[in-house]
């Protein structure tokens, strides 16, 4: 399994506290790991502060699925003062 590089996902951790800390109206969006052009299926899974995973314990997502989901979330939020991440 690919993972982010010491120092972007601590820029990450960071940058969510912050937000959990501020007084502002939030939602954080952590992609799968593997995100990449691909086929629009409408059949991900959505998951809060823990990686979503297919079968083979792999953590991926479309491009096209990945923006679905940001979609969704706008139109329909769910996860106000939260993180969320979506997958296979």
């Amino acid at each position: 399994m690919r993972r982010f590089g010491c120092g972007a996902a601590l820029g990450h951790r960071d940058a969510l506290n912050v937000l959990r800390t501020s007084n502002r109206l939030w939602t954080y969006f952590s992609p799968a790991e593997d995100i990449a052009p691909g086929e629009r299926t409408g059949r991900f899974r959505v998951g809060g502060d823990q990686v979503v995973v297919d079968a083979g314990g792999r953590s991926r997502i479309s491009a096209e699925d990945a923006a679905v989901a940001l979609i969704d979330e706008a139109e329909l939020p769910r996860f106000v003062q939260r993180r969320f991440t979506v997958g296979y």
